[in-house]
């Protein structure tokens, strides 16, 4: 299985601002999230990539794309119908074939030189099916995040064969309905905002959209069904995930991005001398 397309949403009218903002990227270079999210899929080697919008963003969109413009297609979703909407907006432009997704407000910062993107999409290649990056998360944050349930997969990774999905669950819904055998009391696999998805996942929005009426669907719905048509595994990842929309969201992801990059020293003597101006009575050391 190849993976040469990618989908990316951007369509939330809450959120459809975040990847125009400017951050300082692992080089010291100023760049958009979106430039920084168009890089991270290129490096996984993504031909093509959609990037599903708002009706009359494209012109901004593309002003920001940075060097990978070239390659990237703008697809509005024009009814606010859900994220399960916004993916299936893009399939024409996926056809049959499998395809990565991430969500454009986030932002992704590996541990190491290789790519969050680029270790789902060879799983997915090696393992010939759809594949979800998840993450330990402790209960008190479920409620923001979608959550998986199955078994380990015998080997050296953290995998896991898929039977359940909950769309942000309670702590109580995740207790009675979610098992994750080996992870520590109180954390479950939830969603770290990559995946790579398969034909069926837009056969299975399209049947919810069928059947929605008016209403709007989420992706989590059909994630939830994909286990009784195919096999569908998780990788767990020790990298970071960072909600550009949450409160101070493009704060954390920006000094991420600064202490896992070149600048890091820099960063941190700039910050040891922050805090220490901050601790100092106002008017001592200048007396």
């Amino acid at each position: 299985m190849r993976i040469r397309k990618a989908v990316v949403t951007a369509a939330s009218p809450s959120q459809r601002r975040l990847p125009l903002q400017n951050l300082i990227d692992r080089d010291g270079r100023e760049r958009s999230v979106l430039g920084i999210l168009l890089e991270e899929i290129v490096q996984a080697k993504i031909e093509e990539i959609c990037i599903v919008i708002c009706p009359g963003d494209a012109d901004v969109y593309a002003e920001v794309a940075g060097d990978h413009a070239g390659r990237v297609r703008f697809i509005e979703q024009d009814q606010p119908r859900g994220y399960g909407h916004a993916v299936w907006c893009a399939r024409d432009f996926i056809g049959r074939e499998p395809f990565l997704h991430l969500v454009s407000d986030h932002l992704h910062v590996s541990r190491d030189t290789r790519g969050c993107a680029a270790k789902i999409v060879s799983l997915a290649e090696a393992e010939e099916c759809a594949v979800s990056a998840v993450q330990a998360t402790r209960e008190g944050l479920l409620t923001q995040f979608g959550a998986v349930g199955g078994q380990r997969v015998p080997g050296d990774d953290p995998l896991y064969r898929i039977d359940t999905v909950l769309e942000k669950p309670t702590p109580t819904e995740a207790e009675q309905k979610i098992i994750v055998p080996g992870l520590r009391a109180g954390s479950y696999l939830c969603f770290f905002g990559i995946h790579v998805l398969t034909p069926a996942v837009m056969d299975l929005l399209g049947e919810h959209l069928a059947r929605a009426g008016d209403q709007r669907i989420s992706l989590s719905s059909a994630l939830a069904e994909l286990p009784t048509r195919e096999r569908y595994l998780a990788l767990q990842l020790n990298d970071r995930r960072y909600d550009l929309g949450a409160r101070y969201g493009l704060l954390h992801a920006q000094l991420a991005l600064a202490l896992n990059g070149h600048d890091r020293d820099e960063i941190l003597s700039q910050l040891v001398e922050l805090l220490a101006q901050r601790d100092c009575p106002a008017n001592g050391s200048e007396q």
